[in-house]
């Protein structure tokens, strides 16, 4: 026992040490984002247990837009036949303002055709607020799954970044433009 308190006290004494090191800005900042093992059992509870490709895409996306601030778990589905819809919904994960139920849809136009549904998980960066995420995100989406069935693609709106990571069922090829909104509430109109 004296042995355990004696480690736990050089233990502590590390930490402590390691926490006066850190200017107190990055401190704050390193405690309001999320690493990439945090990310990687999160994506591990959503997709089972497909670590070697998720960890391929949580490190491609923490070396494109280093750590997000917030994730988002969920489901999504989507259909397209040239232009086609996708509506989701999910829960908001923040180390600052707790979790949060969040919607989202959206509109897609380009060379595409078929259906999946999805398990979802979107890593979200530079959130300063939860109210900003209800906006859209615009960028290009194509349905090829990267590593291991898991696909990525990146919506942004100013320095806001979203990073949807899918894996699910269905039959869909192509290459397509859209935007996704995220809205506190469903709703059927994807514009």
């Amino acid at each position: 026992m004296i042995r355990f308190l004696r480690l736990l006290a050089v233990a502590v004494l590390i930490a402590a040490g390691a926490l006066i090191a850190v200017a107190p800005g990055e401190a704050a900042e390193r405690d309001a984002t999320y690493s990439s093992n945090e990310l990687i059992d999160a994506g591990q509870r959503v997709f089972g247990q497909v670590s070697q490709g998720l960890a391929s895409i949580v490190e491609r996306a923490a070396s494109s837009y280093g750590l997000p601030n917030g994730y988002i778990v969920g489901e999504e589905g989507a259909g397209a036949v040239f232009g086609g819809v996708r509506y989701g919904e999910g829960i908001l994960y923040t180390k600052n303002s707790g979790q949060h139920h969040v919607y989202w849809q959206g509109p897609t136009v380009g060379f595409h055709l078929g259906a999946n549904a999805d398990r979802t998980m979107m890593l979200v960066y530079n959130l300063p607020a939860i109210e900003t995420l209800f906006q859209r995100y615009g960028g290009v989406n194509g349905s090829a799954y990267v590593v291991a069935g898991l696909g990525m693609s990146a919506l942004s709106r100013g320095d806001i970044y979203v990073v949807p990571i899918v894996s699910g069922v269905g039959a869909r090829i192509g290459l397509n433009f859209g935007y996704l909104k995220f809205t506190d509430h469903p709703t059927w109109n994807p514009f």
